[in-house]
């Protein structure tokens, strides 16, 4: 009997030290989770990170410390982890192969929002969609067409693709290509043109606007007409200069040669 008690004693004393020791780990190592999760956060938040990511990465921080504390504490506890971090490996494999496309629209989205080539409000083009930026989430991006169509395109496409931000700056530049008869007095067309972009008053001073000779045509003399606007202004000008110009000229009595093409358009018409 006193040979049994004594076994036990020595049971509890070697067992109950790594169970001291177990908890001690878990507590102490949960600890230090929660600390360097809220340093992750404020280290995101100082630097202006998206919130979302924020989130997902204090949280996945705090998820990965408390996996490599849960291993210590059953290592203090005589338990063979060596199998049990082999078996987390190749699931963890395994999860990642079934995610590779996910995991790289994930990868795309942290890198968006780190860098942002664009923001929520933007009109862009890329990945096979243009429109307004509406969302930018983890996986993929939220696009509103002009028609009003909603577009979701994947952010890995979206950043293997060419990203034309249109909104990115505070001014653009308008060109409008238009034509003219060889028989009419190439001067005064120029003249009336810088006109037109004079009384404008939605056409910036600077840079100034221009007009030069573009192409001398088959039938006709190409002009280019080079303005800049204010972006949030920029197609309500585009649309209103065209007509402009046609009703200059035919108040000037200035010719736009019909193109061949046009001409088909027309019959068909």
């Amino acid at each position: 009997m006193e040979g049994i008690l004594s076994k036990l004693q020595e049971w509890v004393i070697l067992y109950g030290v790594n169970v001291v020791g177990a908890i001690v780990i878990l507590i102490i190592g949960r600890w230090a989770a929660m600390v360097i999760r809220a340093l992750v956060r404020k280290v995101l938040q100082r630097n202006r990170v998206d919130g979302t990511l924020i989130s997902f990465a204090a949280s996945l921080t705090y998820a990965a410390v408390m996996a490599f504390v849960v291993i210590a504490a059953l290592a203090k506890l005589g338990i063979q982890t060596t199998s049990f971090i082999a078996v987390l490996g190749a699931a963890g494999l395994a999860v990642g192969l079934a995610l590779q496309g996910s995991l790289t629209n994930f990868a795309a989205g942290v890198l968006m929002i780190i860098f942002k080539p664009f923001k929520v409000g933007d009109f862009i083009e890329g990945g096979g969609g243009t429109g307004v930026v509406e969302e930018i989430g983890i996986f993929a991006t939220a696009l509103k067409s002009p028609d009003n169509k909603k577009i979701i395109v994947p952010n890995g496409k979206l950043t293997s693709d060419t990203i034309v931000n249109h909104s990115a700056n505070d001014t653009r530049q308008i060109e409008i290509v238009t034509r003219v008869s060889y028989g009419d007095d190439l001067d005064k067309v120029k003249k009336v043109l810088e006109q037109i972009l004079a009384e404008d008053e939605r056409v910036l001073k600077d840079p100034a606007p221009t007009v030069v000779v573009l192409g001398l045509g088959e039938s006709s003399i190409n002009l280019a007409v080079r303005s800049w606007v204010k972006t949030s202004e920029y197609w309500v000008v585009f649309f209103d200069m065209q007509e402009t110009i046609k009703k200059r000229f035919d108040l000037e009595r200035i010719t736009i040669p019909f193109r061949q093409q046009d001409v088909h358009l027309h019959k068909a018409e």
